[in-house]
């Protein structure tokens, strides 16, 4: 843009201008990321060229992108556009980085991962370059990139604050983008105010008369591209401003169109191809319209619309000065020039098969199965490299010009299916509601009910709905189709999970899942029993589970479902390893929405488990990772789970923030496992302050079926802290039914958790003068890998111990128990062991600072990864962070923990993290 057009577009802009400029100022060094956001024509891309000129001469590399409208089915365009300049340093990249941009940018034909580690391999080669230079990335109508680049351009910006990486994204309003939910500053651009619109008007259209002056303001309504573009309209109209001007966005671009009229035909065509063409090459502009017109057409043809400032032309380029000129093109055209359009550039893209099968697609207004068979098979391929939204778009257009009514059908559902495979609900419901109008083969109805089911989490008691699925799986499994069989199985079995199902239906889900013909040790069988029926088959569940634990093979299913089932029966010992087994692959895979699950089953099993060091980092990252995955109830689960962890180390406030954050998501729609961890967390809180009353209400809520609270399986790995919540709170008699029937619980499953539970709770609810062989009992089990539990009952037993005047005996069990929990970090129980030993007599030890009172859980997470010997880049290739910012964690992480090196680091860290 001309300095002198430049001007005018931030004519009045000077208090925005300046704002963007302090904020790359601020963040030149350590990074960061901004919207701008306004409607058309307010001036937001002369504000990004402005900024990009104060840059560039303060010595930052400046790389830019832009969206565009017809290239959103085209996967990393804009992407690859941003990155072109660092092309050769893709190579310096780690291979698993360096293999997905190359399979991404289709440089390879190898298949493209999880956009995660695309996104991940982005991020280390901007941070590369910016470790030469500071880098700022232009962003313009980011709104209009492709699906596949914007979330890579989401990850990036959130990743941003230890880079000297600044990001500037313009967005227009009324449009969303994946980078409206990375919580960015937004600079809103409001319409320039009468003095400004004033002085903008005069200096650019002085000659106006006074009628037509005040009628352009008033229309305007303060818009700079409409104060600059409607006197130029005005000017070329005969006769008077017609009154009642259509809503500003469509007024400019009539201005454009009415731009156009006194332009040559032939002219016009060209413009129309350009509009179209999703490529900005001069060359086959031409060539196409030289089709349609039967005429040579050359760069000169073209200078009519230069001088109407319509478009610029470069030496190989043609690219419309603003995004409003493709759209009034467009819509002035009528479907047959469209169409001739399309077919023109089809024609001239012989080398570029992809792009060819589009304008193809797009220039013919019958069904054509051939046509419609390159576009399944193009769905394919896109679908490898990683660009689901693309896959759904040419399946659309399949659909559209399918001939045979199968095929439609079947190529209609499975973009359902990608569509899902991707979260979006949205365009789920939307091609679901053409399924609708086609005769489904019972297959094709089956897998419908599957998309349908992934978007429900299974929430809402309905035991019909499980019921159902087991029946229609059983008619699939029929039908020889035992993977979808499976998939409708697992569907049933979250929403026994999610909701409270009745026996029957249970009961049903069960018997289908063992009557497939599946290997016995089938992780997705596994999974599908233990949520259906984590008691019923929890003895089957867990024995499989061993014996996967102890003869671990590659062949045997992704450890990932083995970790879930085995935190469904309470094994959470068994849980743990496993999902410690399966992060490694899902990382490496970039997998997150799976990673996210994952982590998540391991921050609740951690936190059962009182393993702070595994807890505590497992549940903020699965936090922030089902945040940008967009899983809500994941998120809420694991902030529950967080809430257990804060009232286990003694933080009440923010327990109750975390339980609340829950709640507000879980309330609505009945996510019964959710609201059950935050009872636990609340009743954990309330025990930690010797608020016993308070304790049993929260923890007696997961045992009432009449209370959302209530869940099937979770409730049977609370039972220790109910009894004693209930014996300080003089309610010991109150529990008794819950008591008497979980020990009927226990003996159908072998549960470790219900079982150790049920062997403290008797020990405290039973009669004074009978509780030693219960608590004999409870201490004489295996409880090593169990020490929270072994820790409990030791403090129980010396209580009870000083109660009975036994003031000796009970110090040593209150001693290991303080340690214990000193060890594991559990404050409130800790402290609660002080003071019966102080009771007893027995002074103790202040308890000595550690690693987890002064570390964040993602600086605790770094500094034992550190400490276990990896290196930044390894560390930032497991968190989906660049290495720099690894690298400005531990120089915080350092001073807290009075180290000045790595190798100090683990001993540092043994106090906290050994038992």
């Amino acid at each position: 843009m001309p300095a002198n057009q430049l001007g005018i577009a931030l004519f009045g802009r000077q208090s925005e201008q300046r704002r963007l400029g302090d904020f790359v100022d601020g963040v030149r060094k350590s990074g960061g990321a901004m919207l701008v956001r306004g409607e058309a024509g307010i001036g937001k891309s002369a504000l990004l060229l402005d900024t990009a000129g104060v840059a560039a001469a303060r010595g930052m590399r400046i790389l830019r992108t832009a969206g565009v409208e017809s290239e959103t089915h085209m996967p990393f365009a804009g992407l690859h556009q941003l990155l072109l300049p660092l092309r050769t340093e893709i190579g310096e990249l780690p291979a698993p980085q360096r293999d997905a941009l190359g399979a991404a940018f289709g440089l390879t034909d190898a298949r493209v991962p999880d956009p995660f580690l695309i996104a991940l391999a982005a991020l280390n080669l901007l941070g590369e370059a910016a470790a030469r230079s500071p880098v700022l990335l232009l962003v313009e109508d980011a709104h209009r990139l492709d699906r596949a680049s914007a979330d890579v351009l989401a990850f990036v910006a959130r990743r941003l604050d230890s880079e000297p990486i600044v990001l500037l994204a313009a967005i227009r309003d009324g449009f969303q983008s994946p980078l409206d939910g990375a919580g960015l500053p937004e600079l809103l651009l409001d319409r320039l105010d009468d003095t400004a619109a004033t002085a903008l008007l005069d200096s650019c259209s002085p000659t106006l008369t006074p009628a037509v002056r005040t009628r352009v303001l008033r229309e305007a309504a303060g818009n700079p591209l409409a104060l600059v573009e409607l006197p130029i309209a005005a000017r070329d109209r005969k006769g008077p401003l017609p009154p009642g001007w259509l809503p500003l966005t469509t007024r400019l671009e009539q201005t454009f169109t009415a731009r156009m009229s006194g332009l040559p035909s032939t002219l016009r065509t060209v413009l129309l191809v350009a509009a179209l063409n999703d490529s900005t090459a001069l060359s086959e502009t031409l060539d196409a319209t030289a089709l349609i017109t039967g005429v040579p057409i050359t760069a000169e043809d073209l200078a009519p619309a230069v001088t109407a400032r319509l478009v610029d032309v470069h030496e190989a380029a043609v690219s419309f000065r603003h995004p409003l000129m493709r759209s009034a093109i467009y819509q002035g055209a009528s479907i047959s020039q469209r169409h001739a359009a399309h077919a023109a550039l089809a024609d001239v893209l012989t080398g570029r098969p992809d792009r060819r099968l589009w304008h193809r697609a797009a220039s013919t207004p019958r069904p054509d199965e051939s046509i419609a068979v390159e576009l399944e098979t193009t769905a394919k391929s896109v679908r490898r490299r990683g660009d689901l939204l693309s896959a759904v778009a040419a399946l659309e257009h399949a659909v559209r010009l399918s001939e045979n009514p199968a095929h439609r059908c079947e190529r209609l559902v499975r973009a359902a299916e990608y569509a899902a495979e991707m979260g979006r609900r949205d365009i789920v419901m939307r091609l679901l509601g053409e399924d609708e109008q086609l005769q489904l083969s019972a297959q094709q109805q089956a897998r419908i009910v599957w998309i349908r089911e992934s978007f429900q989490d299974g929430i809402r008691d309905d035991s019909a709905a499980a019921h159902s699925l087991a029946d229609l799986a059983e008619t699939m499994a029929a039908q020889g189709d035992v993977d979808l069989a499976l998939k409708l199985l697992s569907s049933a079995s979250l929403r026994c999970f999610w909701a409270h199902a009745d026996e029957r239906s249970r009961q049903r889900v069960v018997t289908v899942a063992e009557g497939l013909p599946v290997d016995d040790l089938d992780g997705r069988l596994l999974t599908v029993l233990a949520f259906a029926a984590p008691i019923e088959r929890g003895k089957v569940v867990i024995e499989r589970l061993r014996h996967l634990a102890a003869h671990p093979t590659g062949g045997r299913p992704a450890a990932r479902l083995l970790g879930s089932s085995a935190l469904m029966v309470g094994a959470f010992d068994l849980s743990e390893e496993f999902c410690a087994a399966s992060l490694p692959a899902l990382r490496a895979q970039g997998r997150l929405s799976l990673l996210t699950r994952d982590l998540g089953a391991q921050a609740w099993s951690a936190a059962r488990l009182a393993d702070l060091s595994v807890a505590i980092p497992a549940a903020e990252e699965a936090a922030r990772l089902a945040h940008e995955t967009s899983q809500p109830l994941m998120h809420a689960i694991a902030q529950a789970s967080g809430a257990v962890l804060a009232a286990l180390r003694g933080e009440q406030d923010r327990v109750e923030s975390l339980a609340v954050a829950a709640e507000q998501v879980a309330l609505p729609v009945g996510a019964r496992p959710v609201l059950a961890t935050v009872q636990l967390a609340r009743g954990l809180a309330a025990l930690g302050e010797g608020r016993y009353a308070d304790a049993f209400d929260h923890l007696r809520r997961m045992h009432d079926p009449a209370d959302p609270a209530f869940h099937l399986a979770l409730r049977c790995f609370s039972l220790a802290e109910l009894a004693d919540a209930a014996v300080h709170s003089g309610q010991g008699r109150a529990v008794a039914g819950i008591i008497e029937e979980l020990e009927a619980v226990a003996l159908t499953t072998p549960s470790p958790s219900l079982h150790a539970d049920l062997r403290c709770a008797r020990a405290v609810l039973a009669d004074e003068a009978a509780a030693e062989p219960f608590f004999d009992a409870a201490l004489g089990a295996d409880l090593r890998r169990w020490p929270f539990v072994r820790a409990r009952v030791q403090l129980a037993y010396g209580e009870w111990l000083r109660r009975q005047r036994r003031t000796a005996e009970s110090r040593a069990p209150l001693r290991t128990a303080r340690e214990t929990f000193d060890a594991l970090g559990v404050i409130p129980w800790s402290e609660r062991a002080r003071q019966e030993l102080r009771a007893s007599g027995e002074s103790s030890r202040g308890r000595s600072s550690e690693a987890r009172d002064v570390l964040t859980a993602q600086e605790l997470q770094i500094a034992q990864m550190a400490a276990d010997g990896l290196t930044n880049r390894e560390i930032g290739e497991k968190l989906y962070l660049s290495h720099r910012t690894v690298s400005s964690h531990l120089y915080r992480i350092f001073p807290k923990l009075g180290v000045t090196s790595r190798s100090a680091l683990s001993s540092a860290l043994s106090t906290a993290l050994r038992v």
